[in-house]
């Protein structure tokens, strides 16, 4: 999470959605940039309406824009995947081992799948109830989302390339996909109406 004081603004770092490439290049720009632990580099926006966002207005009498990005779930789930998987290199012994994209993603569509695999949900990070991120971009579109901050915050910004997972196959057969999106419906609904 970054919080940017005079423009009243905050970004909030989606898991998987490109926050560690936009944290590296505007760190430095920030007024408070919450990294570690992964809990305050991820605050969602139930825990920032609740805890964080009224002691921001309490302390400069105004009320802070909220900002994130949303990657295609389906998309979304292969980069968790693809990272999951990086994790073997410093632990052979890992849980990811032998699995591959099609059981990970049935997984994950089981009903206790998002929270048993300590994933989550990217509409559950974004919204909470009838509350939810100000504004939200699509990963697929970034160059809106880094216009829209060269305006905010004033100058041009050039995000770097950073934390690329390993390629591996992450296809699923049509039926396999069709149970995937069914189980992301949620998600799949916000994404498309950005």
């Amino acid at each position: 999470m970054l919080i940017f004081w005079d423009q009243r603004l905050v970004f909030l770092a989606t898991p998987k959605a490109g926050s560690t490439a936009i944290e590296m290049a505007l760190d430095s720009l920030a007024s408070a940039s919450l990294q570690r632990p992964a809990a305050l580099k991820h605050t969602d926006i139930g825990s920032f309406r609740r805890y964080l966002g009224p002691w921001l207005e309490a302390q400069t009498g105004d009320r802070f824009t909220t900002v994130a990005l949303m990657r295609e779930p389906v998309d979304w789930l292969r980069s968790w995947y693809r990272f999951k998987l990086r994790d073997d290199d410093d632990d052979p012994d890992h849980a990811m081992a032998g699995i591959g994209f099609a059981e990970f993603a049935q997984g994950y569509a089981q009903p206790d799948g998002p929270s048993r695999m300590g994933i989550g949900r990217q509409v559950d990070f974004l919204t909470e109830a009838e509350t939810r991120v100000d504004r939200i971009f699509r990963y697929d579109r970034i160059d809106g989302f880094v216009d829209f901050l060269e305006g905010r915050l004033d100058c041009a910004i050039e995000l770097p390339r950073i934390n690329v997972p390993p390629s591996v196959d992450v296809n699923l057969d049509p039926e396999a996909e069709a149970a995937l999106r069914q189980a992301m419906a949620r998600d799949l609904t916000l994404y498309y109406a950005l």
